[in-house]
């Protein structure tokens, strides 16, 4: 199952076009800045440590979700015609990003269970280990998401001729987004 993230970049793509995938992948790229930053200097740990912090950024993650959801239901039917680049605030798009990513605490429960199977103890240096290993994962993310908003946007750009379909894919698009609000919302702790 795709994780959250990629749900929202092909969201993105396919509504938007290519670049505002790409735009969003570069914001879900710099929250990942911010969850390497965090595991590297113990933060995380101690977020997933108080269920009351995990609790916080877990909901506040999830209301930012269900708002974009309810943008998305609310959306015009115009508002997924062709295409016009000036007509795209690239820079909102990075910032949703961002802050998806950045209120997404299984993110950095991914961090905390992943990174540390890497290390090298012995080697010593582990916060420096952790932050190659961390550029390591962002750069990967960057590659995959970018491929899926190509592809993702193609699929839009063949949408957009038929101009009928607009409600649908709003409707889809804020489903994913409350599908994966409502995912994180039921998930676990531990």
């Amino acid at each position: 199952m795709p994780g959250p993230d990629n749900l929202f970049v092909l969201a993105q793509s396919i509504a938007k076009g290519k670049q505002a995938g790409i735009a969003t992948a570069l914001g879900l790229c710099t929250g990942l800045l911010g969850h390497i930053a965090a595991a590297v200097i113990g933060l995380s740990a101690l977020i997933y440590q108080s269920a009351l912090a995990f609790t916080i950024v877990k909901y506040a993650g999830v209301a930012y979700l269900l708002f974009l959801a309810y943008k998305a239901f609310r959306a015009k039917e115009s508002g997924f015609g062709p295409l016009k680049a000036d007509s795209l605030d690239y820079r909102a798009l990075y910032q949703k990003g961002v802050i998806m990513n950045l209120l997404n605490p299984k993110v950095s429960l991914f961090f905390l269970a992943f990174l540390p199977q890497f290390i090298q103890y012995e080697a010593g240096a582990v916060a420096g280990q952790m932050l190659v290993y961390g550029v390591i994962f962002l750069l990967q993310a960057l590659v995959l998401f970018s491929l899926i908003s190509v592809f993702a946007g193609k699929i839009g750009t063949f949408l957009r001729k038929s101009p009928g379909l607009a409600r649908k894919i709003h409707l889809i698009e804020g489903s994913l987004f409350a599908f994966i609000g409502l995912r994180i919302a039921f998930s676990d702790h531990k």
